[in-house]
């Protein structure tokens, strides 16, 4: 259970705040956390779905029901199932008001008699209410047909949510709300006829993500009449050549690897793409890193798509780029433009702030729920001059698209050749990590200290590490290593013996037991273990907190009885530190809501997870995020140490209290928490998740109200 309580001191000072956290590792697995909502039954018929929940200090998950009997939710879940919403990008959704009065402006423009209207993923059902409201506006118009609103939502939470938005806002009877996927509605059972108008907002940082061509092509084919209104009413992607550096390191380990002064080859000459980042659009925010962006071409339009007729699952189209500068092409950013209204006078942006955009066209503020997003060139990129002109295509599918991009540069078709048929797809950061050369030489000093006095150790790596795994090897001829890899699994093995030789490794130096939970003596050939490693690191843990890598402990815990007395444990500890920040992008996209044009919503506060004053005992969750990418931020305390975890001890109930002194002036929204792992007993090599290491989120306690601080 984690806990984070700031308030102010007994006598009031605006440079002093006192912030207590506890961590009871024993008891996290009763209030596991929540991952992102997986919907398996919606229909009304089995009133119920499964929402997959995961023990971060096990790696064990669990589906479990939900049904539509309050109390029955609650026996399933405990007080955790009030926390299945607070993580998604609901709150951040609603509280963007450009997003929201171009969405009504639209509505109003578009609805101006009564009809059929259907919302497909209604959420809160904001967008159905603005088209009820609307077409009650246009009634004395026309009275002779009855308006009609179907809010189609299937995940069950919110559409228990919707209910209460729509009871307070005295909405409950206009508008029909069905707990089904739009694919599985049917006209004369949910639905009376076809809809005359079609109001969604399913859209990802990509645009196609979330299943936008196959909805709408079910509703065309299915649920609307012919020459349907829509609002929006098209989208378009554009796109924008690019060089960068950081870029460049998030998926190119082949070469960044190349400059690192160990011998050690995560990726082999031949087997180039064995590690890689997935071939996707990766949704960032593009502007905290705008001075290290150097733009090689104006924005180009890659694809359209119009709501109001169906699309087709597959689209082509050929790209003719000019090129504006000398450089080398790391990646291709993308955005697009929401058109809203069939007239085109109403317009939502997620341009990049670079983006010169006429004022009409409304791009809001900062916000975590639609970002820009980054497709890698593979290898180093391609060399261009200014005044080139390329030609490359643009494909998309039903869920997303992609550029094939000729070249004859042979950097590029070297990266390309793969021999074999492995390849394991890790996170961006995760690649940026193992080719960071200042990482590497402190894991590797870590390492050579820890192996220094051992003969013939027997060393485990408890998490999912390539690295470490490579490094014991290769350091270490006379080490009986074993990788237990419980994320990465068969996987990390199949890895193993695929880049084995070009290490210089026995086929039998690594013995790997993915599927083992606990070691036994057996297991380890009657021998105790003497060197117990860790970055830590666990695949699929990536959106997670940053203490939940406090797994390793409870890895320690459970490995104790064939530990050695002297066995020596790395990383030895953990340290939870913690920043007072100016975070006022981040805090307005996560704060409670009250009147979203018009219509009332201070119901969902508590179950979205909102800072501001909530209720007792009501309070606003710890999120993960990459701090970096957060819009303005401002450190404006001293980094501070609020409790160690010893992995020499038992894994077992913490507590932490500090007084936090301000050394910077400001607004102060919260605090940002993060673990280092002190490598070594020496101290001498430590290891931060800090907010200036762009490659790890940062867990993130936002006040229920900015306070304003001053120094001593």
């Amino acid at each position: 259970m984690l806990s984070l309580v700031s308030k102010t001191l007994t006598k009031p000072s605006p440079s002093l705040l006192r912030i207590v956290y506890s961590i009871l590792p024993r008891h996290l697995p009763c209030t596991s956390f929540i991952v992102t909502p997986a919907l398996l039954m919606s229909s009304e018929s089995t009133q119920c779905v499964f929402q997959l929940k995961h023990d971060p200090l096990t790696g064990d998950s669990e589906w479990v029901v939900i049904r539509k009997d309050e109390e029955e939710q609650e026996e399933a879940f405990g007080n955790s199932h009030k926390n299945l919403l607070a993580t998604t990008s609901y709150l951040d959704m609603l509280n963007d008001s450009p997003r929201n009065r171009a969405y009504r402006e639209a509505i109003d423009k578009t609805i101006t008699k009564p009809c059929h209207v259907l919302d497909i993923g209604a959420g809160t059902g904001l967008l159905s209410m603005m088209a009820a409201r609307a077409m009650a506006s246009g009634e004395q118009k026309s009275t002779d047909t009855k308006g009609v609103v179907t809010a189609c939502e299937s995940y069950l939470p919110m559409v228990k949510l919707m209910r209460k938005v729509l009871h307070i806002n005295g909405m409950g009877r206009n508008i029909n709300i069905i707990n089904k996927r739009s694919d599985e509605l049917k006209v004369g059972m949910d639905i009376p006829a076809r809809a005359d108008v079609l109001v969604s907002e399913i859209l990802d940082s990509e645009l196609l993500g979330e299943g936008l061509i196959p909805t709408l092509q079910h509703a065309h084919e299915m649920l609307l009449v012919e020459n349907s209104l829509s609002v929006p009413y098209r989208a378009t992607i554009y796109g924008q050549l690019v060089e960068s550096t950081f870029l460049w390191k998030l998926h190119d380990l082949y070469n960044n690897e190349a400059k690192a002064s160990d011998d050690i080859r995560l990726v082999p000459t031949g087997l180039d793409t064995i590690l890689s980042v997935k071939l996707q659009q990766h949704p960032m925010h593009c502007d905290a890193i705008a001075k290290e962006i150097k733009l090689l071409s104006e924005p180009f339009k890659v694809f359209e798509f119009d709501f109001w007729k169906r699309p087709d699952s597959h689209g082509e189209a050929e790209l003719h780029i000019k090129t504006t500068d000398n450089g080398r092409v790391h990646a291709i950013l993308s955005w697009w433009k929401l058109q809203l209204d069939y007239e085109g006078t109403i317009f939502y942006s997620t341009s990049p702030k670079w983006i010169g955009l006429p004022t009409k066209i409304s791009t809001g503020h900062w916000h975590d729920h639609w970002k820009q997003c980054v497709w890698f060139l593979p290898g180093k990129g391609i060399n261009v001059d200014k005044g080139d002109h390329l030609l490359w295509r643009a494909i998309h599918t039903d869920i997303g698209f992609s550029y094939d991009i000729p070249t004859q540069d042979t950097e590029m078709r070297q990266y390309n050749f793969f021999a074999g048929d492995f390849q394991l797809v890790l996170p961006p950061e995760r690649i940026g990590t193992y080719g960071d050369n200042k990482w590497r030489s402190s894991m590797l000093t870590a390492l050579r200290s820890a192996l220094q006095a051992r003969v013939q150790p027997l060393c485990v790596v408890a998490d999912d590490s390539l690295f470490l795994t490579l490094a014991v090897a290769r350091l270490s001829r006379t080490a009986n290593l074993i990788s237990l890899f419980p994320g990465l699994r068969e996987r990390g093995a199949q890895y193993l013996q695929t880049v084995a030789d070009a290490n210089g490794l026995a086929p039998d130096h690594v013995k790997v037991f993915h599927n083992k939970k606990h070691l036994t003596l057996h297991d380890t050939n009657e021998k105790k273990i003497d060197l117990l490693i860790g970055e830590p690191y666990y695949y699929g843990n990536d959106g997670m907190l940053p203490w939940q890598n406090l797994r390793f402990w409870k890895q320690r815990t459970m490995l104790d009885a064939v530990l050695c007395d002297d066995v020596l444990i790395m990383p030895c500890k953990g340290i939870l530190k913690a920043c007072a920040m100016s975070q006022p992008d981040l805090w307005n996209s996560r704060c409670c809501l009250r009147n979203i044009e018009g219509f009332d919503h201070s119901v969902v506060n508590t179950t979205l997870g909102a800072c501001g004053e909530l209720p007792s005992p009501y309070d606003s969750p710890l999120l993960p995020f990459f701090i970096w990418q957060c819009g303005e931020i401002k450190e404006l305390s001293q980094r501070i140490t609020i409790m160690e975890f010893e992995f020499s001890k038992l894994i077992s109930p913490c507590y932490g209290k500090v007084q936090v002194e301000f050394t910077e002036p400001g607004i102060c929204h919260g605090f940002v928490l993060w673990i280092d792992w002190v490598m070594d007993a020496k101290n001498s090599v430590v290891l931060s998740g800090g907010p200036d290491q762009r490659f790890y989120k940062q867990g993130v306690k936002l006040l229920a109200q900015p306070v304003a601080v001053t120094t001593c």
